[in-house]
């Protein structure tokens, strides 16, 4: 896709008058990936490339294409086409407006099947309730002013949603709404495994709400075990006392689950916390192309 992705994007753009650059990064792949991106940088004096030395994830890769980038304003569009490039112009022209933020709103997600669909429905319900915002229709398509990446870029954190932080950070926001393509090529590499790592990185990343979910755990077992000793009271007092062997396996099975699983999510942000103080930094760039680099 990387030769297709570069001359559709540069005979649209061109075509309109938009004055750019492409800058594509590849995180670290084990394939002919960079390959490509350095054959389409000797094509075009206008594709840059960077090459990770292994994989750091696609967040770092964002970003580091937001730090590399040298444009008045940025879009942030995926490789596979399945983001329409001819919305880019229409960003561009709110861009022109004043709009600082350009928000690619999904009508529709395309042709993914019944489970995949109902994840990622499920997963934008659960970070949207975490964040504490609406990002249902959310996707990294956008396009952000200079002003915007200078803010992002300044952010010292190194476990980051760009989604979030992207909307977070607030200035003038604009919408463009549009359909999720068929992919030309190739398949996608998200499992269903890797969309709940993401998942949980994310929703950690950006948001304290499983460790509140831990407190309202904590009192959920605080009322049941009130309710549960006012009943055995008032079964003593009446001697109508059972053994209820079964029910104190059953008390000491929940608590003893929640409380692991209450210690798993405090220690999950404890080395979220670990990460963040060691200061290593996002990504690696072994190789650059394009440009200069030639």
């Amino acid at each position: 896709m990387i030769s297709r992705t570069a001359e559709t994007l540069l005979e649209i753009l061109q075509k309109e008058n938009i004055p750019c650059e492409l800058l594509f990064v590849d995180d670290g792949s084990t394939d002919a990936t960079w390959a490509e991106i350095r054959q389409a940088a000797n094509k075009s004096a206008a594709v840059r490339g960077i090459h990770f030395s292994r994989n750091f994830g696609k967040e770092s890769a964002m970003f580091a294409g937001l730090e590399k980038a040298k444009g008045s304003c940025c879009v942030v569009i995926d490789c596979d086409l399945q983001h329409p490039p001819e919305k880019i112009v229409e960003m561009y022209r709110l861009w022109e407006q004043g709009y600082e933020v350009v928000e690619g709103i999904k009508e529709d997600r395309g042709n993914e099947n019944g489970a995949y669909r109902f994840a990622a429905k499920s997963f934008y319900a659960l970070i949207s309730k975490a964040v504490g915002m609406d990002m249902s229709s959310s996707s990294d398509f956008k396009l952000l002013d200079r002003k915007v990446v200078d803010t992002l870029n300044r952010m010292p954190e190194r476990n980051v949603f760009f989604r979030a932080l992207s909307y977070w950070v607030g200035f003038k926001k604009a919408e463009v709404s549009y359909c999720v393509q068929d992919r030309t090529a190739g398949e996608s590499k998200w499992s269903t495994r890797s969309l709940i790592r993401y998942a949980v990185k994310n929703i950690t990343s950006f948001s304290s709400a499983p460790l509140h979910c831990i407190t309202g755990m904590g009192a959920l077992m605080l009322v049941i075990a009130i309710v549960f000793t006012v009943i055995s009271l008032i079964q003593k007092i009446n001697g109508t006392a059972a053994e209820g062997f079964t029910t104190v396996i059953i008390l000491l099975l929940i608590t003893g689950s929640l409380i692991m699983l209450s210690l798993g999510v405090i220690g999950y942000y404890i080395s979220k916390m670990y990460e963040e103080l060691k200061g290593r930094p996002r990504y690696i760039i072994s190789e650059e192309c394009g440009g200069k680099h030639d």
